[in-house]
This record gives structure tokens, C-alpha cells and sequence, in this order.
């Protein structure tokens, strides 16, 4: 079980960074052109790190009682909506609600994906598989950037948007296709 676990987890996260990598350099761009100053965009990108870091506790005590799968299923299918959404933002006070769900739903990401490595390998096997799982995750992150500037030339920024919101959508899908692992709140050692 563990072992078709992994395997989807390294392929539904992959395509995560895929689509994050893809359209990351054009985010960035987003959120700056929306505001009017330096001030409104450090204030928008500082609101992804405050929200990600205020819930973070929320989703420690969440995580053990409706397991992590459902964290990156929230998370991915999350941000399939969210990228939707991107394209049509007009005001700098629709960038900042969209940070604070953003840094949410990454940290949920954040969460889910160490948790459920830690789950479904063993101590003997741990530094290999996380290896492996950084070699892939880093490969399709990297190809992405790459891609993002090729699709730049031919389609439209919005278009990268839709695209990239299809593959958090299959991200999602993948990550339902493993067996839920729900572990129980034992006291360390157990």
C-alpha cells in the first residue's frame, strides 16, 4: 500500500510544482501590476506568509483526525478554483484576499506532503524516498519554468492561469486515488 502511495504522492506533488513553476514568474508580475506601489505588493506577498504561518497550528491539530490526503485534496483542488479566479482580478483588495487563501491552502500543502512522506516510508527507506521525491518535484518545477517561457510567446498570461488550474485539478484527482491512511492520536512511542 505504501509503496502505490508514494508513487502517487511524488506524481500529484509533482505536478503541483509543475503548475506552481508554470505560472510563478507571471504571479509575481500579477500582484505587482495590480497595486500601485512597492508597499502594496510587499503588504499583498507578506499576507501569503502571515496566513500560511497563522494557520499552521489549526492544521497540526486537523491533520491526525481527517487525515493529510484530504489537507492536499483541499489544497489542490483549492487552487484549481483559485487560478480561475486570478485572471479577473481587478483591485489590490482582491490581491490581497487571494494571498490570504493562497498562503492557506499552501499551507496546507505544506503540511500534507510532510506528514504523508514521514506516513509512508520507513526509517530504513526514508532518506532514499525523500530523495527521490525531491529529484522528481525539483525535475517538473524546473521544467515548468522552462515551459512557462515558451508558452509566454504563443498564449495569453490567462491562458497559462487555466492551464495551470487543470493540473492542480489533476493533482487533486491523483491524490484521491490513494488508500486514506488516517492515523490515530497515539502518545509517541506507541
Amino acid at each position: 500500500m505504501n509503496r502505490l502511495n508514494i508513487r502517487l504522492l511524488v506524481f500529484s506533488q509533482s505536478t503541483v510544482f509543475f503548475a506552481s513553476s508554470l505560472i510563478f514568474p507571471f504571479y509575481i508580475l500579477f500582484i505587482k501590476n495590480i497595486g500601485v506601489s512597492f508597499t502594496q505588493f510587499g503588504f499583498a506577498y507578506g499576507l501569503f506568509g502571515l496566513s500560511s504561518a497563522l494557520v499552521h497550528p489549526l492544521i497540526s491539530r486537523l491533520s491526525p483526525k481527517i487525515g493529510n490526503q484530504l489537507l492536499l485534496s483541499i489544497h489542490s483542488f483549492g487552487m484549481a478554483f483559485v487560478l480561475l479566479a486570478f485572471p479577473h482580478i481587478q483591485f489590490v483588495g482582491q490581491v490581497y484576499i487571494i494571498q490570504v487563501l493562497l498562503g492557506i491552502l499552501g499551507a496546507l500543502q505544506k503540511h500534507g506532503e510532510k506528514t504523508l512522506l514521514a506516513e509512508f516510508t520507513t526509517k530504513e527507506t526514508r532518506d532514499s524516498k525523500i530523495g527521490i521525491y525531491h529529484f522528481w518535484t525539483g525535475v517538473f518545477s524546473a521544467g515548468a519554468i522552462m515551459i512557462s517561457g515558451f508558452l509566454a510567446d504563443f498564449f495569453t498570461i490567462h491562458l497559462i492561469f487555466y492551464i495551470s488550474s487543470l493540473f492542480y485539478l489533476i493533482s487533486g484527482l491523483l491524490i484521491q486515488k490513494m488508500k486514506r491512511t488516517i492515523t490515530p492520536l497515539l502518545p509517541e512511542g506507541e
